[in-house]
């Protein structure tokens, strides 16, 4: 389980807590963790009752724009982490009607599939992101991430183009130019 680590064996959890809530989702028990999550007056509760009705497929509570920005990816990322394939089968069922409430959610799963190696996956919601808003540079960031990965450097390079053309001085697109630039004719 990625939640204990080597790393992480002295961790205590209180009963009750937002962590006690993450271990009844890992532990299948979304009643639980609904219990605790509705004991907390926070933004990471308010989002994890949002999770527990995706996770349940009935969603009772919806979640705000920073809600989503916030939580969405790491959550996702843990739950990927731990193996929990069928939560993220229901949050990706959920991505289209998470997109009405806060637009770069495909922006954020294509993120958390490229970064788990799930390429394929982070080109799909690359593009399905793309569709939404073409001219976010983060997403032409990542979409050379993902090109260079591939070995593409020339669709790398026109991606970072397309990310200095909107924030000409974003300085991460900058730095890895010049790194394509030693594998472009």
């Amino acid at each position: 389980m990625y939640f204990f680590s080597k790393k992480n064996s002295d961790i205590v959890f209180y009963s009750n807590s937002l962590e006690q809530a993450y271990l009844a989702i890992l532990g299948d028990d979304l009643f639980s963790a609904k219990e605790i999550f509705l004991q907390e007056d926070s933004p990471r509760a308010r989002w994890g009752l949002a999770l527990i009705g995706i996770l349940s497929g009935y969603l009772e509570f919806y979640p705000t724009y920073f809600e989503i920005r916030n939580f969405l990816e790491i959550d996702m990322d843990f739950l990927l982490k731990n193996e929990k394939l069928d939560y993220i089968e229901l949050l990706l069922g959920s991505i289209d009607l998470l997109v009405d409430i806060n637009q770069e959610v495909f922006k954020y799963t294509a993120r958390v599939m490229f970064e788990n190696k799930f390429y394929n996956a982070a080109k799909k919601y690359l593009d399905k992101s793309k569709e939404v808003f073409y001219k976010d540079p983060e997403l032409h960031y990542l979409y050379a991430k993902y090109y260079y990965k591939m070995k593409d450097y020339e669709k790398a390079d026109f991606h970072l183009d397309e990310c200095l053309y909107v924030i000409p001085d974003y300085y991460p697109a900058i730095t890895f130019q010049k790194e394509i630039s030693r594998y472009l004719a």
